[in-house]
């Protein structure tokens, strides 16, 4: 206890150049922070937009499908297993027939995925309720951005054209009944909705799908044929992308985290430089040299201590703000990440205390380094004012 007081008087006596160094520590603790919350902001936020348009609980495949072959969707079709069926017909799980088309906004071709789903489904977040609200033929829903790249609005009428179960094209003008506000581009950009049962009869595929969508806590049971994608799969290629920026942002980190120890070295080298007569009279009354090493790196490493305190002042309402109300995103949702109009950071106890850990830790051993020089200084050289 001793020590620890001598060495926060001695951070006293420093004056500005503790503060100095106090503050540029404090923004590195900060900037460190934000940058990994961000990261994890991103993450969960796409996860989970992702996981209630789209994913929901997990998917059951058929055999043939592969969402990145677009050739292969002809093929990839069938009659929903029986296990499965039942998950539907209890509402725990909803089926998608994705078929491929096109759309011809005012005279123009737009190649299209055409997915039917069942429009009282509540496993996806998908506004499907209105492909039901209407006695249209064929009701349709699209996204926002499908929209503005088409020019429709709501009550627009456009030819959807399909090739049916036996290879022959087919076509019904369908009736924009909905446009949907979503995040997520895999559901929107390219993606035209109807009902199940209407796309199934038009094309020819009663009692088909491509993909069956469980609910978030279903249990899945194993189907023969039929394979069982979970979330953790689904979302694979949304982490590896956040975990690419994240080591290219780690880059960034390490080089104002650097800055941030060299400032504490070189404060520690002239505090021993400047402090040998001082050094000398602590040996001389019988301090030992680990303790007097304890001591230097003690100075050093409470350097941490004041920048966290200092970061937790302007960084905590900060924060607080930024996970309250977010902040814009122009043209997030051409990221590659469903993100939409605002980007919330996620800024959780274990990523504050750990960053909090490791600045100590990492100031601590600066701080020791340049110390080590105590051990080969003799007493009668530091009084005398000599370094060795």
């Amino acid at each position: 206890m001793t020590i620890l007081r001598l060495a926060i008087r001695n951070l006293r006596g420093a004056g500005i150049r503790t503060w100095l160094n106090a503050i540029a520590l404090s923004f590195a603790f900060v900037v460190i922070i934000f940058g990994q919350g961000l990261l994890q902001g991103m993450n969960k936020q796409a996860e989970d937009a992702s996981t209630a348009y789209e994913f929901g609980g997990g998917q059951y495949w058929h055999p043939g499908y592969d969402p990145y072959d677009p050739l292969t969707l002809d093929s990839a079709r069938g009659p929903v297993p029986g296990e499965v069926r039942a998950l539907v017909e209890s509402g725990r799980a909803a089926a998608v027939l994705v078929v491929q088309g096109s759309i011809y906004p005012q005279g123009r071709l737009k190649p299209v995925l055409i997915k039917g789903i069942e429009p009282n489904q509540r496993v996806l977040r998908l506004p499907t309720a209105r492909l039901a609200d209407t006695t249209e033929e064929l009701p349709v829903m699209i996204g926002a951005r499908t929209a503005r790249s088409t020019g429709l609005g709501i009550g627009d009428y456009v030819t959807v054209q399909w090739r049916d179960a036996q290879g022959a094209f087919d076509a019904r003008d369908g009736r924009v009944v909905e446009i949907m506000e979503t995040s997520v581009g895999t559901v929107d950009v390219g993606q035209v909705w109807v009902p199940l049962d209407r796309l199934q009869a038009l094309a020819g595929m009663p009692g088909q799908a491509t993909v069956v969508t469980v609910a978030k806590g279903t249990r899945a049971p194993d189907v023969a044929g039929w394979e069982f994608r979970s979330l953790a799969f689904l979302t694979a290629d949304l982490r590896q992308m956040v975990q690419a920026k994240s080591t290219g942002q780690s880059i960034m980190f390490l080089v104002l985290f650097l800055l941030a120890m060299l400032a504490i070295f070189d404060t520690q080298v002239l505090s021993v430089f400047r402090r040998r007569r001082e050094i000398g009279l602590l040996i001389a009354l019988g301090m030992t040299r680990i303790r007097v090493i304890v001591l230097f790196t003690l100075e050093g490493a409470l350097h941490s201590v004041l920048a966290a305190a200092l970061g937790a002042v302007y960084g905590a309402p900060f924060f607080y703000y930024l996970t309250r109300n977010g902040f814009a995103v122009p043209g997030g949702d051409t990221w590659g990440y469903a993100l939409g109009d605002k980007l919330y950071p996620t800024f959780t106890a274990g990523l504050i205390l750990g960053t909090t850990v490791l600045v100590f830790v990492v100031t601590a051993f600066v701080s020791w380094l340049p110390a080590r020089r105590i051990a080969r200084l003799k007493p009668t050289d530091a009084l005398s004012g000599r370094a060795t």
